[in-house]
């Protein structure tokens, strides 16, 4: 029973330190990766837009080419490292860093069957989300789920909001193609449809617009309930926006991998399970 215990002490221990190393930011080893994986990242997208140029692809394409394997084969044994640090690496590769770490390497080996894809490697700029865990700027990541539950807390509003809108640029566009017609551009519903949306969110595109002075008027009043239509949702989210940010560490649950928990946590507030 000793003889088992120790056996398993030293694997415990080995990967206790390789999660010290890959997820948390507050030891010095734990810093110094997270921060040279972001300059790693900056580097790879630095290459992946330099080669998007066709005259330094032309001359440079090859020594570009091998650098983007090169940072991919990195990308992917730090992966590998990450799956390996935590006791659960399937909740881990199912959660949102996961997935985007998966996602940032495999363009360069789709690019091998499917030439192209290797420009979507852009999507690496998302891990550098990381960044606001490794500057201690969690709270920053707080506000941000603020906005995003006051968004969720909205949803019903914000639904009754968009139908009505659908129901006034429907009325509108049928209302311009009578008006106007196809002689003046407005060839179908669908295209009058499109015009009021873009008449009313105040874009204008300029492709199509009124000739005759009914139109005019009728485009007039769309404008200026476009200005007075884009403060309602902006009012129902900021009446949602009440709840105050709370300070959060940069520990990470090596057990269940979650993030987010109060600077004082001993345990994990999702698993129980000590920090």
């Amino acid at each position: 029973m000793q003889l088992s215990e120790n056996k398993e002490r030293p694997a415990s221990a080995w990967r206790n330190r390789l999660h010290e190393i890959v997820f948390e930011s507050e030891t010095l080893s734990g810093r110094i990766f997270d921060l040279l994986i972001i300059w790693l990242i900056l580097l790879s997208l630095l290459v992946v837009t330099l080669e998007s140029v066709r005259e330094i692809r032309e001359d440079y394409g090859r020594a570009l080419f091998y650098t983007e394997w090169f940072f991919t084969i990195l990308f992917s044994i730090e992966y590998l490292l990450r799956l390996m640090a935590v006791r659960k690496p399937l909740r881990y590769a199912l959660g949102f860093y996961g997935l985007v770490d998966l996602l940032a390497i495999l363009p360069t080996y789709i690019s091998l069957l499917v030439p192209g894809t290797q420009y979507l490697l852009s999507i690496r700029i998302l891990r550098l989300l990381r960044i606001f865990r490794i500057l201690k700027l969690s709270e920053y990541i707080s506000e941000g789920k603020i906005i995003t539950s006051a968004l969720v807390a909205s949803r019903r509003k914000i639904s009754v909001f968009l139908v009505s809108i659908l129901a006034i640029v429907t009325i509108v566009g049928a209302t311009m193609y009578v008006i106007e017609g196809e002689e003046n551009g407005f060839t179908s519903i669908p295209t009058s449809i499109y015009w009021a949306i873009v008449t009313l969110t105040t874009v204008g595109y300029g492709d199509l617009s009124p000739k005759t002075g009914l139109g005019k008027t009728l485009a007039s009043i769309v404008m200026i309930l476009g200005y007075a239509i884009i403060a309602v949702p902006t009012g129902i989210v900021t009446a949602e926006l009440t709840r105050k940010a709370k300070q959060l560490s940069t520990q990470v649950c090596p057990e269940c991998h979650a993030h987010d928990h109060d600077a004082d946590a001993v345990f994990c507030k999702f698993c129980s399970s000590k920090l």
